[in-house]
């Protein structure tokens, strides 16, 4: 995923489905590098973790 759509996801009131690793992740903030942001994943954990947006996948 590059930077531009990460920011549109994060404007976004929709609901869109980003998977890292193959699990369900919502994006919380791009980081001020432009090529990494802090994710959790969906459900009840709420643990978070900075990754590569080239990582991220929209599904």
């Amino acid at each position: 995923m590059d930077q531009k759509r990460v920011k549109q996801i994060l404007s976004s009131s929709a609901d869109i489905d980003v998977k890292y690793n193959g699990a369900s992740v919502w994006i919380d903030e791009l980081k001020e590098d432009g090529k990494t942001a802090t994710v959790h994943l969906r459900g009840p954990m709420e643990e978070r973790s900075d990754v590569d947006i080239s990582e991220l996948v929209e599904d």
